[in-house]
């Protein structure tokens, strides 16, 4: 047995264990997880759409670069880089660039989840490969950051556009074609940047330090140019999926409450049911995911505007959520509350009809059947941003009497000639009774 142990404690991966559980700093990991903010969608997620988190024409960071289906935009990243150059302030070299994104280099290695070997720094090996490995990450921080740059000031027009007015990607040509791809690339978890990256190098470029509203502003107007604006000195976004967000939950957040002793009975009804029990629906004044209320048999709910994007653009956001630990639960709880309440086209078709969903993408099924898909497989925190609301909802479908008053607006009051139908009735009742008063009262009195 001794000699069993003696051999056990002298075996590599002991001593490495052993070594490491001596000499650990516990802080370092504690760093390591502030620091991640991009992230590999987990199989379990990624398989039941992967379409939805693989970037189609732009590599932008570590995890999808080098791919054989994106490798022809590589030549526009590199001719970006060269405009960026020519068109910077007092002919700044690459140099200072470079160096400002170096200074930064820990912390944007540290943003990636299980960053690979092929792009981590890390202790061992020989130093001159140690050095390339850094080189080529910091290359193509730097590079893929330019070509965001160029990319979103050609969208706005931003300064003198000097590309060739048949440019393949700087040019109308392009921003018609080419450009809503990137945008859409630029949403994918796995295809993030660091807004630090673009910070430094405005920073360079400008000689202005202080740049965190202008690129927060600078982003989001070109992922969404009627986005509600960035609040101001909200700081640096962690990256282009990270600012959609923000912008998706502006205003302030609903009034905490007390923990309720019991979570919500049952699921939210759809729309034509909750309709059917007397509840109705209304736009709310902002399109904040946040803007979701109940008062007085009204529901108030945000407008979403459905097109090509939106499935791809909420299952990343959803997945942010989930591999992002503080980031909370907020589109998460506003997707499930939805597929709630969408069972069917006619639910699609009711909440269209109040100007709370505008469908561009054709049939009300198809839109059904859109939300009904994003929530498969979601996991919802215990208490969600909308409990309340749930539970508001199904205590006044419970109450009878709504349920009664809804019945008679809905089959009475739904056309004006089904008014008018009630209304003849009505009329013919109280002048039959008022024929048969008359004719009774003679009798009584010759009484």
């Amino acid at each position: 047995m001794a000699s069993l142990r003696s051999t056990i404690e002298e075996s590599a991966w002991v001593v490495e264990v052993e070594k490491a559980a001596r000499n650990g700093d516990p802080t370092a990991e504690v760093t390591r997880w502030r620091r991640q903010s991009i992230y590999r969608v987990p199989a379990c997620i990624k398989d039941l759409n992967r379409r939805a988190y693989q970037p189609q024409v732009v590599s932008l960071g570590p995890f999808h670069h080098g791919e054989p289906n994106l490798l022809p935009m590589e030549e526009h990243k590199r001719r970006a880089l060269l405009h960026f150059l020519r068109r910077s302030a007092r002919g700044r070299p690459l140099a200072m660039f470079a160096a400002a994104v170096a200074e930064a280099a820990e912390e944007l290695e540290g943003a990636y989840q299980g960053l690979t070997d092929e792009w981590r720094r890390d202790t061992y090996g020989d130093a001159t490969a140690l050095d390339k490995k850094r080189e080529r990450f910091l290359e193509m921080m730097v590079t893929d950051g330019c070509f965001l740059l160029e990319v979103m000031r050609t969208a706005s027009g931003w300064e003198v556009n000097d590309y060739a007015d048949d440019d393949p990607l700087f040019s109308s040509h392009g921003l018609l074609y080419t450009v809503p791809y990137i945008r859409r690339d630029m949403i994918m978890i796995e295809n993030q940047l660091p807004l630090l990256v673009l910070d430094k190098l405005v920073a360079v470029e400008s000689g202005i330090h202080e740049n965190e509203d202008f690129i927060n502003r600078m982003v989001l107007m070109f992922l969404s140019p009627t986005a509600w604006p960035m609040e101001i000195g909200a700081g640096l976004a962690l990256h282009p999926l990270d600012i959609l967000r923000r912008s998706l939950l502006f205003g302030p957040a609903p009034s905490p409450r007390a923990p309720p002793e019991t979570a919500p009975d049952d699921i939210i009804r759809s729309a034509e049911e909750l309709y059917e029990a007397g509840i109705r629906f209304r736009r709310s004044p902002t399109s904040s995911l946040l803007d979701i209320r109940f008062h007085s048999g009204v529901l108030h709910l945000p407008v979403v505007a459905v097109d090509d994007t939106t499935e791809y653009i909420l299952l990343n956001l959803m997945a942010f959520e989930r591999l992002h630990a503080g980031a909370g639960n907020d589109v998460t709880a506003y997707v499930f509350f939805m597929d709630n309440m969408i069972d069917s086209a006619r639910d699609v078709a009711l909440l269209t009809a109040r100007r709370i969903i505008q469908n561009t993408v054709g049939s009300d099924k198809a839109v059904a059947r859109l939300f009904n898909g994003l929530s498969r497989d979601v996991v919802l925190e215990p208490q969600s941003a909308l409990d309340d609301v749930h539970r508001e909802v199904n205590a006044y479908c419970r109450r009878r009497w709504h349920r009664w008053r809804a019945n008679l607006v809905h089959t009475y009051f739904r056309s004006p000639w089904s008014f008018l139908s009630l209304a003849a009735a009505v009329f013919l009742l109280v002048m039959t009774i008022m024929q048969t008063v008359y004719t009774v009262m003679p009798f009584y009195r010759g009484t």
